[in-house]
């Protein structure tokens, strides 16, 4: 069973999983860049707003 959140919920976790994503960048941490930018998308997609691209990992 799947808990549901709100859309302000998801809003949240989106902008959040944006920030941690930068502080992967700039650590220069391939493994958590790509472990946010998946999460990013996945919540860009419940949101139902177009998906990020990221081309340096793979994610077009």
């Amino acid at each position: 069973m799947s808990k549901k959140f709100t859309t302000g919920q998801t809003w949240g976790a989106l902008k959040k999983a944006w920030k941690a994503y930068k502080i992967a960048k700039v650590q220069n941490d391939r493994a958590k860049m790509t472990e946010y930018a998946n999460r990013i998308r996945t919540l860009q997609e419940e949101l139902g707003v177009e998906k990020a691209k990221f081309p340096d990992l793979g994610l077009n």
